[in-house]
């Protein structure tokens, strides 16, 4: 009988792209030292939904760690898709632990969180409170994602700020979560420029990416570089 750890197998050396490999390699931490195979975003996804179609998919999702790196962005993808927010819940609950790189963290959107953002803010709470790097990135992904627009919540920014930054992909999210707050929520996000609330290599980086954004003005780029440390 084919099982769903031999059928991902076959699919995902089948879609094997080497040149692809060589760049996706250059990108991720550590690539050349992971087991990566190259198989490009597009098709993982479609294989993703595949997949939370089977009888044996929760196989595959509580058997972990996974051998490869497109195994875990299978993952990703599968949580993605899932319409039950407890299950998707209780999926990344699991699966976040063993989250390593900032490619699979980001690439987890579970569409289901848009209508359950009272439980969310608490998870997000305990997710950026993390002492795992990629829990804590994945929390303040989540909060810019879910929380920067019409469910703007001005406490986000504020325990935001206050996550210890001691990892370059943290400093590296919590940047780019005040330079999209400053494109969503300027009067609150400027706050935390003028007043150095933020550490200072994350006050620089969300300058810097605050004006390569198409979403601030140019009135607004030129106060934020009288801001700069």
């Amino acid at each position: 009988m084919n099982t769903i750890f031999d059928y991902i197998r076959t699919e995902l050396f089948k879609a094997a792209d080497e040149e692809y490999l060589k760049f996706q390699g250059s990108l991720i931490p550590d690539g050349k030292d992971r087991k990566m195979i190259g198989v490009r975003t597009p098709e993982l996804r479609a294989l993703a939904k595949e997949l939370l179609k089977r009888d044996d998919k929760n196989d595959f999702l509580s058997s972990l760690p996974h051998e490869y790196f497109e195994e875990n962005q299978l993952h990703a993808f599968m949580i993605s898709e899932m319409k039950n927010y407890q299950e998707c819940i209780a999926a990344i609950e699991a699966f976040l632990p063993y989250v390593d790189n900032w490619a699979t963290c980001d690439q987890m959107t579970p569409k289901s969180f848009k209508k359950n953002r009272q439980d969310l803010s608490k998870r997000i709470d305990s997710w950026i409170a993390s002492d795992h790097v990629y829990t804590r990135r994945f929390g303040v992904k989540t909060a810019m994602a879910e929380f920067l627009d019409d469910g703007f919540d001005p406490s986000f920014p504020e325990k935001i700020a206050k996550i210890k930054v001691d990892d370059y992909y943290i400093m590296m999210v919590v940047a780019w979560y005040f330079a999209t707050a400053l494109a969503k929520q300027y009067d609150t996000a400027i706050k935390y420029l003028e007043d150095k609330k933020l550490a200072p290599e994350v006050h620089k980086k969300t300058i810097q990416k605050a004006c390569e954004s198409f979403r601030i003005t140019d009135a607004q780029k030129a106060y934020l570089r009288t801001l700069k440390l």
